[in-house]
C-alpha cells in the first residue's frame, strides 16, 4: 500500500521508529539535534500542534501550511512536496547518528508513517495520545515528568514555535488541556487509536 500524500492545509499524525526497534535516541544531544534538524527542515513547511521523541520512536502532530505561507526562500522557488522535507529531516538525523556512533544503514522504518486527521474530536485526541506516550510506555508517570515532548512547552509561557495559542484554544484553555491529559486515555480509545495507526 502506498503511503497518502501530505497536502497543504490539512492536518497530520506522523510517526516512525527505529528500523528492527533500534533507538533513535540514545542520550540527550540526540534529542536536542533532532529537535533543531526538526525545525529545519519541518517548520518552513509545517505547523507543529504536538511532538514527542521517545528512545525509539517519536510522534507529531502538524498542519501543512498552504504554499503561500511557506517560509521564505522556500515560497520563491518549485517546491519539493512535503512528504520530501520529512525524508530530508530523517536523512540528514541518521546520516549524524551513524556517524557519531560508528553504524551504517537505515536507521528510520521506510517509509514514514503518516494519518490524515479529519476532524476536531480526532485532533484532540491525537494530541492527547502523542503527550501520553511516555506514560502509556512506562517511562514515566505523568507526562509532567518527560521532557522531550511539547506538553510541557504548551503549558509554558516561554516563545515557542508549537502552535500554543492554537492548542489551548482546541481544549477550550488551559485548565481544560490539563483535565483532559490527567484523565489520561481510556483503554477503548487507546485501543482504537492503536489499531488505527497500525501499531
Amino acid at each position: 500500500m502506498n503511503p497518502i500524500h501530505l497536502q497543504n492545509g490539512c492536518f497530520y499524525h506522523i510517526y516512525n521508529c527505529g528500523i528492527n526497534g533500534e533507538n533513535l535516541f540514545v542520550e540527550e544531544d540526540n534529542y536536542r539535534y533532532f529537535l533543531k534538524l526538526y525545525d529545519k527542515y519541518i517548520t518552513p513547511v509545517a505547523e507543529t500542534y504536538a511532538w514527542c521523541l521517545m528512545k525509539n520512536h517519536f510522534h507529531v502532530v502538524v498542519k501543512i501550511k498552504l504554499v503561500e505561507r511557506f517560509s521564505k526562500p522556500l515560497n520563491q522557488f518549485k517546491q519539493k512536496p512535503p512528504h520530501q522535507h520529512f525524508s530530508n529531516l530523517f536523512n540528514a538525523y541518521s546520516k549524524a547518528f551513524n556517524k557519531r556512533y560508528r553504524r551504517h544503514g537505515s536507521l528510520f522504518e521506510r517509509p514514514f508513517k503518516r494519518k490524515l486527521i479529519d476532524n476536531r474530536n480526532y485532533l484532540k485526541t491525537v494530541i492527547v495520545y502523542t503527550h501520553d506516550n511516555p506514560v502509556h510506555h512506562h517511562f514515566v508517570s505523568h507526562t509532567l515528568e518527560w521532557p522531550w515532548s511539547s506538553y510541557l512547552t504548551v503549558l509554558s509561557k516561554e516563545p515557542t514555535k508549537v502552535m500554543r495559542k492554537e492548542v489551548i484554544e482546541l481544549f477550550g484553555d488551559v485548565d481544560n488541556f490539563k483535565l483532559r491529559h490527567e484523565r489520561r486515555m481510556k483503554e477503548m480509545e487507546l485501543e482504537e487509536i492503536e489499531k488505527y495507526l497500525d501499531l
